[in-house]
């Protein structure tokens, strides 16, 4: 069973046209950063030794589902967010065919608290998401990461290293992120491990960060 909420919040500016590049990429199937593999930094949070507790967890920039997927089916409550639609459908019907429960909310990351997503959520996500923004939008994320994430909260960020790439990513280093992120301590960072990466993004340096709310 799923749920999914439409809401679009926003004007047309820099986070609706950082969008048009992926709503065209989905519309022709090309979609590298949806390997619908589960990345292994994940599963050692989620099935390790010192695995987390299932609470709420905030998939921010969801894509296909992937991952929301994964911790629904580990006893999480999930919201996944991401702005464009045929994403939320290739997660809907994932979803369904995985019968787990989630909510697909359609919105910008940058608009958290005009999505009306709640808070408390003791697990945030964003594994691509947040290397693309510029400073401003970085600001406006933050600010509603704030508001949604619950003290103690975890969250698992994926991201470039810094460099121009064209229309991909710009990546961001570790100072910047947590710059970005005020009220988040660093407990990790580590590169990505198994990822398979297109040619021109073999030097993009992946790597996760696992912060946590002070």
């Amino acid at each position: 069973m799923t749920v999914e909420h439409t809401q679009i919040a926003g004007r047309p500016g820099a986070a609706d046209a950082s969008s048009i590049g992926y709503r065209l990429l989905y519309f022709l199937g090309i979609k590298p950063w949806d390997q619908g593999r589960v990345p292994p930094e994940l599963v050692q949070l989620i099935e390790g030794e010192d695995a987390l507790p299932p609470g709420r967890a905030l998939d921010l920039g969801c894509g296909g589902g992937t991952e929301s997927i994964y911790l629904a089916q580990h006893g999480w409550q999930v919201t996944g967010v991401d702005y464009v639609a045929r994403a939320l459908q290739t997660a809907r019907k994932r979803a369904d065919a995985a019968r787990v429960a989630a909510q697909w909310v359609r919105g910008d990351v940058t608009q958290l608290p005009k999505l009306n997503l709640g808070d408390g959520y003791t697990l945030l996500l964003d594994l691509g998401c947040f290397h693309g923004l510029n400073e401003a939008q970085r600001t406006a994320y933050a600010a509603g990461v704030a508001q949604t994430a619950a003290r103690g909260a975890n969250f698992l960020i994926f991201s470039f290293a810094p460099q121009f790439r064209g229309p991909a990513p710009r990546g961001l280093s570790r100072e910047e992120i947590m710059r970005s992120l005020p009220g988040w301590e660093l407990v990790w960072s580590r590169p990505a491990s198994g990822m398979r990466l297109p040619l021109p993004l073999k030097r993009a340096n992946p790597t996760f960060y696992r912060l946590r709310r002070r």
